[in-house]
């Protein structure tokens, strides 16, 4: 039943430059990235390059003077102008929002089958967090050991060989707050094993003590194979009373639970940052960032820094442009789906069926995901806000795109006609010769905007 009291909301843009982020970034970045030897190279690292690449998109997204689209109504030729985003990823809150909502989507229709998930953290000692920090392709490592003991720790725990199950994983180098570089890993699995006939066998309730140990062994295993670390760390950490290795899996999602699954992949996707969370004070050049959290000495749940302290916090955990940050294991991997879509399935009376004790059986053989095309900006925007953004708010008519300008000479004409550049910005981003300086059509969701979050079971527990 379409919602009556959405029918008379208008969609208005957002301005960039009241954002935040962008006040901080325009304010201070210049004298961030002078200073970074000096200050920040000690504890960050040599400064990476992706990092200005990032923020200097940033800073242009949604400058109508980069392109933009034109928007009219078929009935009244009511008009405007639909500038282009930067598209950057993990970084952006706007564009990576994005991102967001079509990945929830693209793992509850296109990946993930219906039966049981759960969600794994998998966490180390803050000792060896520096070795992923100073040579990031540890990272991918560290997804495989995570995967690895997950299906030597299921097989074992169903007693079935050679089946194994499905996840989604994606890496996490931020925690509560961003100064800290904390790689962890987030996966959605399958709440047990997939054979090749097609059947799942679901996971008893087990001790997770042992997968943390198998954990902990794999990744010393591949962290001394990298040379990265002898047998007297390994033997030091082991003597310890915690490890400081963990690993959680208590939220479990049922299997025709759709809005679970969909609200869990968001979740693992998260962007680093929550504008929500962010207060920047520019006369007393100080940043806030809150939490739900409490942490530190005096359990106070925010966090009070300089401008430039805050600016290398949330930069480091920038990933390289070529770096992947999600990865699929098993059933879920590319390779298998990509086999069972060209093979299928073999049937259960072509291969015979080993019955398992006390576990509980689902026959998923005949489930057949059919790919649907990621939502669109306008889907996006309806889907958080409830409002259309191509419904006219003069006449309520249809709105279309009715082209695309990138050439800098029509855009100069257009946008000058239009009196768009009467606003003066307060300087260009470093090394750019333009900056944002006009109102962007393209909404900047969180998800504490969304409708229901606070009442969403599953998120509550995410927090």
């Amino acid at each position: 039943m379409e919602d009556k009291s959405n029918k008379n909301k208008i969609y208005h843009p957002r301005k960039p430059q009241e954002s935040p982020l962008w006040k901080l970034l325009n304010d201070h970045y210049d004298s961030f990235e002078q200073g970074y030897d000096e200050r920040f190279e000690k504890q960050h690292g040599f400064f990476r390059s992706i990092i200005s690449e990032v923020v200097h998109e940033y800073l242009s997204c949604g400058d109508l003077r980069n392109g933009f689209a034109r928007v009219r109504c078929k009935d009244c030729s009511n008009e405007y102008l639909l500038a282009f985003s930067c598209k950057s990823r993990w970084f952006c809150p706007s564009c990576h929002a994005k991102k967001v909502i079509q990945f929830g989507e693209a793992l509850r229709d296109n990946i993930l089958y219906p039966i049981p998930h759960r969600q794994y953290v998998f966490t180390i000692p803050i000792m060896l967090r520096l070795f992923f920090k100073y040579d990031r392709k540890l990272l991918t490592k560290l997804c495989r050991c995570a995967y690895e003991s997950l299906l030597l720790f299921f097989q074992n725990a169903v007693g079935l060989e050679d089946d194994g199950p499905g996840a989604v994983m994606t890496i996490h180098t931020f925690g509560n707050y961003a100064e800290k570089f904390h790689p962890h890993i987030h996966a959605i699995v399958s709440d047990g094993l997939f054979r090749e006939t097609g059947t799942f066998y679901v996971m008893p309730e087990v001790d997770l003590e042992p997968l943390e140990d198998i954990f902990r062994a794999s990744v010393f295993k591949m962290l001394k194979d990298e040379g990265k670390i002898d047998d007297d760390v390994i033997n030091k950490l082991m003597n310890w009373r915690h490890s400081g290795f963990s690993v959680h899996n208590g939220i479990r999602v049922a299997r025709d639970n759709e809005k679970g699954k969909e609200g869990l992949s968001q979740y693992i996707i998260r962007n680093t940052f929550s504008l929500e969370k962010l207060i920047y004070n520019d006369e007393t050049n100080t940043v806030i960032y809150q939490s739900k959290m409490t942490c530190g000495k005096n359990k106070r749940n925010f966090q009070i820094y300089k401008p430039e302290e805050f600016i290398a916090a949330i930069t480091q955990h920038i990933p390289e442009k070529s770096f992947q940050m999600v990865r699929y294991y098993g059933w879920y991997s590319n390779k298998s789906r990509g086999i069972r879509k060209k093979q299928g399935i073999v049937k259960p009376g072509d291969q015979p069926v080993e019955e398992a004790e006390n576990i509980e059986i689902i026959d998923v053989a005949d489930y057949n995901p059919k790919p649907i095309p990621s939502k669109k900006w306008r889907e996006c925007i309806k889907k958080i806000y409830k409002v259309d953004p191509l419904c006219c708010p003069k006449c309520g008519g249809e709105m279309k795109i009715i082209s695309f300008i990138t050439e800098r000479q029509i855009i100069k004409k257009i946008i000058e006609h239009l009196s768009l550049c009467e606003q003066k910005a307060s300087r260009d981003p470093p090394n750019r010769n333009s900056s944002p300086e006009n109102n962007e059509l393209i909404y900047e969701p969180f998800y504490e905007d969304w409708p229901g979050y606070e009442e969403s079971p599953i998120m509550l527990n995410l927090y």
